[in-house]
């Protein structure tokens, strides 16, 4: 095999430059490109094909658990790590049912994450020591399967859609950002407080913050 390559996704530029540095002390692998949400990492594997894409949760734009199936779309191949802080039980379940190939603490990033790259590269699921307890095997299998998770009948656009309302973006900002048409970004948002049974924008964002779409304001 050549060079493993990844790209990071995640919006803290210290953060990539401290896993890359991780990464690259490993003379197979390289770092082949760096973005900062998960639209930018979107356009860039529609370019070049990485063979890693390491991905924050929580990000600007469109967070990593929603990246993740569209990212897979674009490379079937492409072997997804999440790196994030975030222990929760609940966020290592979606992020499985999504798509992941592993899930590592970025706590454990300095002794662990070669490790979960060429287990990724092997086809084996790698989840951080510190949360190997917290799901059991069926439970693991459950969430892979897509069973763990209850969905909330969102379509991806929608839950893009979703997380950019939340973080306060106009109609005319997320059409830019997803480049759709003004109207198409209302008809999202019709059909997100029709389908959520929510009145209004403030409630959209309430929902959105309860279930992790964006991170409340200190």
């Amino acid at each position: 095999m050549g060079v493993c390559r990844v790209v990071l996704a995640d919006d803290h530029v210290l953060i990539r430059h401290g896993i890359k540095k991780i990464i690259e002390s490993e003379p197979s692998f390289a770092v082949i490109g760096q973005v900062s949400d998960g639209l930018e990492l979107l356009n860039f594997i529609k370019k070049i094909t990485p063979d890693i894409i390491l991905l924050d949760i929580s990000m600007p734009n469109l967070r990593g658990i929603e990246a993740i199936g569209e990212a897979k779309k674009i490379c079937p191949d492409v072997k997804i790590i999440m790196l994030t802080m975030h222990k929760s039980k609940q966020y290592l379940c979606h992020a499985l049912s999504a798509g992941a190939d592993g899930y590592i603490l970025k706590e454990d990033s300095d002794t662990e994450l070669l490790t979960a790259i060429n287990q990724a590269l092997k086809g084996e699921l790698f989840i951080s020591p510190g949360l190997a307890g917290e799901l059991s095997r069926d439970e693991i299998k459950a969430c892979r399967e897509k069973k763990g998770v209850p969905s909330d009948s969102l379509t991806p656009r929608e839950r893009q859609v979703l997380k950019l309302v939340a973080e306060g973006r106009t109609s005319r900002d997320i059409a830019e950002l997803l480049s759709i048409s003004t109207r198409t970004v209302e008809h999202h948002r019709a059909n997100l407080l029709k389908k959520l049974n929510i009145n209004n924008t403030a409630d959209l964002i309430k929902y959105a913050i309860q279930k992790g779409y964006v991170l409340p304001t200190p």
